[in-house]
């Protein structure tokens, strides 16, 4: 009897990529084990992300990080944190004064504390809705090393005069009021004004708040080794002189108010808020700006609700290795390649079935729980910063599309190392190792942790990133807290790359290698 060997009746072209898709499906679905896997992978991403870590300890002995904190005008979560002296001011004026000194005191890495600036450390003048945490506000001030800056709503910045200040080289700082209209002027020697900026401040009442503040934020300071970030509270004493009023602000003294968890003692007290023929010496801690995420942060973005799809990451890319290499170990790749001999086409179409599937079943699951998870943090108390709808799409179909090329990568390097076992080793090289190292357990210095985050298959997972990089906001802005060094897409883009490679890799081998 002579053998024969099969070939297809249907001629190379698109139908017959058809039907060879539709044959590989067939594989899929008919192996119990690989869709249970790509179940179990579903399952991971829905219940570690609906599940107990999600729940949060709001209301239970005290605060968790985390909780609803002040939420500024625009929605977004603030810090709010100043030493205030103030006086009230009804309808329109405006408040003129002259800085003259602006010092400081910053955690050392032992603990302790010596003489210096945080870079955004401020004082100046401020004209507020109210003293309540989150209400709209404009502010012109003096900063430790970013100059004179014009700052509102705690997302607005504007700058001003460059340079520090000193006794010979003061500031002179003024913000005026028309209606809801705050305009903010600085000069080198008080006769020369320039405006630095205009802002509106909507739904502002007949009478706001004015006066003096004094704030420093969190210091943070990168020391040598794997423990590369060393910190904690700061404060700053400004000094202030020429102080002039015009326009509505009521005779009487001023009162001195330490706003949300701001240092500062009480009006009077040695180094806080003192006055003494007509030049006044402020001194507090804390922030007038945006939250950010980090050790300090407040609140979680929804990413937060897809930390179990590292675990569903994994099941997938053990299935994705397993869609290629099981033909191997059983033999059967021969019969594959003798009924298409075209073998580019084979490989070709694996990928197209197994990231198909586990791009459907990664959507479904990034779905669920980042539309059900936000109600639940939500529920418990929890703050989850705004996103735009758009925002949640991408991070939705973004987060599936990575799964999706991971698992088509896990294919490609099944093909070439035909093992299954030392396939998914490598696959936990390329893809998992990156991840633990830059997001998951960050344990190298920010330099290589950057580096990672931009070249590794890793660098895709800032398709979930939703937190903007204020820089008036000194923060360690790494891929741990939610940061990235590439854009969203920009970063999908390179995992794109690396499965280009590993398939052109993997085609090459095929084409080359007997079966």
């Amino acid at each position: 009897m002579t053998a024969m060997m099969y070939r297809p009746g249907v001629q190379a072209g698109h139908d017959g990529f058809a039907q060879l898709l539709w044959a590989e499906w067939v594989k899929f679905r008919t192996v119990r084990g690989w869709v249970i896997g790509m179940i179990v992978a579903v399952l991971a991403i829905v219940a570690l992300g609906l599940g107990p870590s999600m729940r949060g300890t709001c209301g239970q002995n005290g605060p968790a990080s985390g909780c609803a904190g002040p939420v500024g005008p625009g929605g977004e979560a603030v810090t709010d944190s100043f030493y205030f002296v103030h006086r009230p001011l009804a309808g329109n004026g405006d408040i003129t004064v002259r800085v003259t000194s602006l010092t400081g005191q910053i955690p050392t890495l032992s603990g302790g504390t010596q003489n210096g600036l945080a870079p955004w450390a401020k004082a100046g003048i401020i004209i507020k809705a109210s003293t309540r945490q989150g209400s709209a506000y404009a502010a012109m001030m003096v900063t430790g090393r970013h100059g004179v800056r014009m700052q509102y709503d705690y997302t607005g910045d504007t700058p001003g005069l460059a340079g520090s200040i000193s006794a010979a080289s003061p500031r002179w700082l003024r913000l005026t009021r028309s209606g809801g209209t705050l305009t903010g002027y600085d000069s080198a020697n008080g006769t020369r004004w320039t405006r630095v900026g205009t802002v509106t401040l909507a739904r502002l009442a007949l009478t706001v708040q004015g006066g003096l503040f004094a704030t420093s934020p969190q210091y943070a300071q990168t020391s040598v080794g794997l423990s590369s970030v060393y910190g904690g509270p700061s404060r700053v004493t400004g000094v202030f002189d020429h102080l002039s009023l015009r326009g509505g602000w009521p005779g009487g003294g001023w009162t001195g108010r330490a706003i949300g968890a701001a240092g500062g003692p009480a009006a009077g007290s040695p180094g806080g808020f003192g006055e003494s023929a007509g030049r006044f010496t402020v001194t507090g801690t804390g922030d007038i700006a945006p939250t950010v995420s980090g050790a300090d942060g407040n609140g979680v973005t929804i990413a937060q609700t897809l930390i179990g799809a590292f675990a569903g990451l994994i099941v997938m890319v053990v299935v994705g290795v397993m869609f290629m290499t099981a033909e191997y170990r059983r033999g059967l790749i021969r019969v594959t390649l003798a009924a298409t001999p075209r073998r580019g086409r084979v490989l070709a179409a694996k990928a197209v079935v197994i990231g198909a599937v586990t791009f459907a079943a990664g959507l479904v699951a990034s779905a669920i729980v980042v539309t059900l998870g936000q109600r639940v943090l939500r529920g418990n108390g929890v703050y989850v910063w705004p996103v735009t709808a758009l925002t949640e799409v991408r991070v939705i179909v973004g987060t599936a599309a990575v799964l999706a090329a991971a698992s088509v990568i896990a294919l490609a390097i099944g093909t070439v190392l035909r093992r299954s076992a030392a396939a998914v080793a490598a696959v936990i090289v390329v893809i998992v190792l990156p991840y633990l190292l830059t997001v998951a357990v960050p344990i190298l210095p920010a330099g290589p942790t950057d580096w990672l985050a931009r070249v590794t298959p890793a660098a895709a997972f800032a398709v979930q990133q939703t937190l903007i990089q204020y820089p008036q906001v000194s923060n360690v802005y790494a891929p741990s807290a939610g940061y990235y060094p590439l854009a969203p897409w920009a970063g999908f883009a390179v995992l794109c790359a690396w499965v280009a490679v590993a398939l052109g890799l993997a085609a090459y081998l095929l084409r080359r290698r007997d079966a």
